[in-house]
């Protein structure tokens, strides 16, 4: 370190009265002497201090220098590397946001969530990308940032950003195309997708995609009656499901967590007999809440039970026909879901309970239900 050492405790002098072209060329010896040697993180954070002080000296074609040199550089100083990705020209973020390991999630998220198109662009385009980081993505960017986002598949999308991508893919053959050929898809998802896309994108997807053909028929067919179909004593899944299911009960484990994961992976046995258990209503009490078209049950039942709005709408989603449900009534339905009080909601759980033995569950529940 003692060249570097001499090097840098000259540079004060150099910054202070040095020329642009004396101070662009003792960045670039800072820079070359950073990349070529190991040293220990104090004196990477000296580096740190030191180019940074000099990015802010130079022009946008030598930060964009700057920026392609240190990128793909591990040992590069974090605060140059944030400096850099935040930079409002996009030839010097760029490089950065595409391609720097030493950008974390929650610097990723702050610069998605105040930055241009053109940078949420670059972040589409990174190697892997977190889920907060594609909601924020999808939720703010444009169509090529959102077909950047469907097309990567180091993007982790969570069910919200699908579900959104779905809504923006109404008449975006591309993106439907995009997003129906990602392996991680969830079945309902892909559904939907399916139920709105175009003929040309249904044959292409069709093609591509014959693992997910079961989910295409189902998708134009009468959903209800056939998750209907899939209950009764005679189904071997059914036996499998409810052993799994009452063992995580007997246990303590069954929590709300399992329940949004089996509505997310479309496992309609284990979320009957789940919720049936945890509400001790009978299965089909749970199953007539589940494909009840009005919905109200079910909101009741998962307001009860405190569930989330989250889980509430995988709950919905598996339930609905097709799989669909319009975003005007999602919005109505979580309005409804907001409003319930749970207490009263529990009050209602124990109306349907005290009249599980006599059949009479589909009398409903009281008319008035206390809102918050």
């Amino acid at each position: 370190m003692s060249e570097a050492g001499s090097f840098l405790r000259d540079l004060d002098d150099v910054m202070s009265r040095g020329t642009a072209e004396s101070r662009e060329r003792a960045l670039w010896h800072a820079t070359d002497l950073l990349i070529a040697g190991r040293y220990r993180d104090e004196e990477i954070d000296l580096f740190g201090e030191v180019i940074g002080r000099l990015a802010d000296e130079i022009e946008v074609a030598a930060r964009a220098e700057l920026a392609e040199r240190l990128a793909r550089f591990d040992g590069a100083p974090t605060n140059v590397i944030r400096k850099l990705a935040f930079d409002d020209a996009i030839e010097v973020a760029g490089p950065v946001l595409r391609n720097s390991e030493l950008l974390d999630r929650d610097t990723l998220l702050a610069n998605a969530q105040v930055k241009g198109q053109p940078h949420l662009l670059a972040i589409s385009q990174r190697k892997f990308i977190d889920e907060a980081v594609t909601d924020v993505l999808v939720k703010r960017g444009d169509r090529d940032v959102v077909n950047s986002v469907a097309g990567n598949r180091g993007a982790r999308l969570s069910n919200f950003g699908f579900l959104h991508m779905i809504k923006r893919a109404e008449g975006d053959s591309i993106l439907a195309e995009q997003l129906g050929l990602r392996g991680d898809i969830p079945r309902h998802v892909f559904q939907q997708l399916i139920a709105k896309a175009s003929d040309d994108v249904k044959r292409r997807l069709a093609r591509e995609r014959p693992d997910m053909m079961t989910a295409i028929q189902t998708s134009v067919g009468d959903v209800a009656g056939a998750l209907q179909s899939r209950f009764g004593p005679s189904s071997r899944t059914h036996f499998v499901a409810k052993r799994v299911v009452t063992t995580q009960f007997r246990q303590g484990t069954l929590t709300e967590d399992n329940i949004a994961a089996y509505a997310t992976s479309h496992r309609v046995d284990e979320v009957t007999i789940g919720l049936s258990l945890l509400t001790s209503l009978p299965p089909d009490v749970i199953e007539r809440a589940l494909m009840d078209q009005k919905r109200d049950m079910l909101l009741i039942l998962a307001k009860a039970l405190n569930f989330s709005w989250r889980t509430t709408m995988a709950l919905l989603f598996l339930g609905a026909k097709d799989h669909r449900i319009t975003v005007a009534d999602l919005r109505e339905l979580e309005g409804e879901f907001g409003a319930l009080n749970v207490e009263t909601s529990r009050s209602v759980l124990e109306f349907y309970q005290s009249r599980k033995s006599g059949g009479s569950a589909d009398a409903g529940p009281p008319r008035q239900l206390e809102m918050h």
